[in-house]
């Protein structure tokens, strides 16, 4: 964070400093009670679960330099430090934030949303970024009404960029967040089914998306895969540039696709921008090589040439549980733990096949946020998964076993109650040149799977 004083701090929250000198300077601020440390703000948010004023004590005891607060439920005479009272600390929060972000001169912002993807474009945009300038990304899942302020506020003085997450499950929430980020630069990475149990429907979701470029000025640009059945409806949207992105069309090119047996994906990266160079991500599948061309038409539009873009991708790296490959006892694994959705899963399904491997184990856990469509989907996937190819099917927890129940065409396969009884069937079916990609929703937890195995 830029240090600010805590006269600035009241000033931009609209609260009232009721304790503490004016000059006093604050280095960052702090929502996590157990992470507080001397020179930071506690802001204390009340939640669905809990509320932060209650950790007050700890957080004096921590040694915080400053709290900002809607209340004050704890005796403070021994406190030395500053307090700022606001009628809302969340709504200050964001005000905080936005002002941040307001006086952060020579700040280029970039948002990114989509159903799926967000996080690994975001991981691109920061490699392909930095050879022009220093890059303050989203870190972790913080991507939110709560978690992107806290990633404007980690900000420093010296970015050029700003590469920040826009997520949603539910209508309006895009808006609030462009919002209090004010983006130059919208990155679409597609239009799909994820949390369509609380939008509704597809159409509905398209239109939350394109809210971001929505929310672009005509001096600004929105980069997103031509091949998206919603690209025509959110260019006609918008006021600003767009650069579409895909494979062998639109100004920033993927062709001749090829998985590298020694792991991740080589392609010929094409453009507008310059000559065609060669790219190697440390990933598979072509949903990755698409975050990685959405990253470098950002890139390259900014100046960077296809060279420094190459390099960057090459280098990348991104978060744990995004098909990351991984060998656990001499077994091959495409761990993409993370996160699932119906569109993820077939294009995980569709990496999976293109992998070369002796036999191809599919282990799945259940999809979340599908409200009265997750019969269905989940059925189809299972369905999905017997046409694709795969050798086996292991799905795991009762909420899978419509998977199971939709792969009938697909005899091998085997229904698992458990991690545990997933792991323990697969020790004893798994041999040398198999391939297994796991996937489920975060709250399927499949990592424990390939972590009781290792």
């Amino acid at each position: 964070m830029i240090p600010l004083s805590l006269a600035t701090i009241a000033e931009w929250t609209g609260g009232a400093l009721i304790q503490g000198m004016p000059d006093t300077v604050i280095e960052s601020v702090a929502t996590d009670s157990r992470k507080v440390a001397p020179g930071q703000m506690f802001a204390a948010i009340k939640g669905d679960v809990h509320d932060a004023h209650t950790f007050l004590p700890g957080v004096i005891e921590a040694g915080a330099s400053a709290l900002l607060v809607s209340g004050l439920p704890v005796e403070t005479e021994t406190y030395s430090g500053g307090i700022v009272r606001v009628k809302d600390t969340l709504v200050a929060l964001q005000r905080l934030a936005w002002a941040h972000r307001r006086n952060s001169p020579g700040l280029t912002v970039i948002g990114v949303t989509g159903s799926n993807g967000k996080t690994s474009t975001k991981d691109f945009l920061a490699a392909t970024l930095a050879p022009l300038g220093a890059v303050n990304s989203t870190s972790g899942n913080f991507n939110n009404h709560l978690g992107l302020p806290l990633t404007i506020l980690s900000g420093k003085s010296g970015d050029r960029f700003g590469v920040w997450e826009m997520g949603m499950n539910h209508p309006g929430e895009i808006a609030v967040l462009a919002d209090i980020g004010e983006p130059d630069v919208a990155v679409i990475t597609n239009i799909g089914t994820a949390h369509i149990e609380n939008m509704g429907t597809l159409e509905a979701i398209a239109a939350e998306k394109a809210s971001l470029a929505e929310a672009i000025p005509a001096s600004g640009f929105c980069a997103m895969p031509v091949s998206d059945p919603f690209y025509g409806f959110v260019v006609e949207r918008c006021l600003c540039d767009f650069i579409p992105v895909g494979f062998d069309k639109g100004l920033v090119r993927a062709s001749q696709l090829s998985p590298q047996a020694t792991g991740g994906t080589r392609f010929l990266l094409e453009s507008d921008f310059g000559s065609p160079e060669w790219i190697h991500l440390s990933v598979r599948g072509r949903h990755m090589v698409m975050n990685a061309l959405l990253a470098a038409a950002v890139a390259l539009r900014f100046g960077a040439s296809h060279a420094q873009v190459a390099d960057a991708l090459a280098e990348a790296n991104l978060n744990k549980g995004r098909v990351q490959e991984r060998t656990v006892g001499g077994i091959a694994f495409l761990d993409d733990t993370y996160n699932a959705n119906p569109d993820s899963m077939r294009a995980a399904l569709a990496t999976l096949q293109e992998t070369p491997a002796t036999r191809r184990i599919a282990v799945l856990g259940f999809m979340g946020e599908l409200g009265e469509h997750a019969d269905r989907e989940h059925r189809e996937l299972g369905a999905a998964v017997a046409a694709s190819g795969v050798d086996f099917l292991v799905t795991v927890g009762e909420r899978a076993s419509l998977i199971h129940e939709g792969a009938s065409e697909l005899a091998a396969r085997e229904f698992c109650e458990s991690h545990e009884d997933a792991a323990a069937f697969l020790r004893t079916f798994l041999e040398a040149g198999d391939l297994v990609l796991v996937k489920g929703s975060r709250l399927a937890a499949m990592e424990k799977v390939i972590n009781a195995l290792d």
